[in-house]
């Protein structure tokens, strides 16, 4: 839970499948201002890869990258909001939105911050690095078992990852400078790894470990941290706690 915050309950995740196509459509959607070529838009492809990692019906995708590019005459406007603060004990939290309304996303943060603590800005930031991060797994030889030559270590030196972690169910979490994202991603593929996905987030400096919580703890926390994910402004969660 260092890089972005997740649910960890398969069914909570299923049940979430309408809320992440929702948020996917969003990203699709800014990043096809820049053109609806994904050839020629490197954040729009990334993003459209995500999508169909996540099996995104093509006719929802299709609509996302139009409207977005201003193919279908529909105004788009959505706006970016950062909000930072605590989660209940003292875990710091940081929150991307997408919003049409601003004072509509601002108002609801306050609400759900009551159980945790809304921060200024810069109250939070500061214990956190703004990276590249891109979720990939390895990539499957011919008779359907991974490729054996698919090593994180050495993959993220070759492709100009600045780190690795684990991440989920086997995944891998390469970490790199913002402006090498789409670089690395390219590169990924050569060296064994699918990318899954690749975005820019937030890694915690100094994470709180979930083993420091009692687990009534970890359940508030968790609590606090689902009903952020599922704020329909809400595109991403990041939190500073450790498994």
């Amino acid at each position: 839970m260092g890089a972005q915050w997740k649910a960890k309950h398969k069914d909570v995740a299923a049940n979430a499948r309408g809320r992440l196509f929702g948020k996917l459509a969003k990203d699709i959607m800014i990043a096809a201002r820049g053109g609806h070529d994904p050839a020629a838009n490197a954040r729009l492809r990334l993003v459209v890869e995500q999508a169909r990692k996540v099996s995104m019906p093509k006719e929802t995708l299709d609509r996302a990258i139009k409207k977005g590019a201003g193919l279908t005459g529909e105004a788009v406007h959505f706006e970016y909001a950062l909000y930072e603060g605590f989660a209940p004990h003292r875990v710091p939290v940081m929150v991307e939105c997408l919003t049409d309304n601003l004072n509509r996303a601002a108002s609801e943060m306050r609400v759900l911050f009551r159980k945790g603590q809304l921060g200024a800005s810069g109250s939070v930031a500061w214990d956190f690095d703004h990276v590249g991060m891109i979720e990939a797994e390895p990539a499957q030889a011919a008779g359907g078992g991974p490729v054996a030559a698919a090593d994180p270590e050495l993959a993220a030196i070759e492709a100009g990852a600045q780190d690795f972690e684990p991440a989920d169910e086997g995944t891998t979490m390469f970490l790199t400078d913002p402006g090498d994202l789409d670089l690395v991603s390219r590169a990924l593929p050569a060296q064994g790894f699918s990318v899954l996905s690749a975005k820019l987030g937030y890694k915690p400096k100094s994470p709180v470990s979930a083993s420091s919580l009692s687990a009534e703890q970890l359940d508030e926390v968790e609590t606090f941290l689902a009903a952020l994910d599922a704020n329909e402004d809400v595109q991403n969660v990041f939190a500073g706690l450790q498994a």
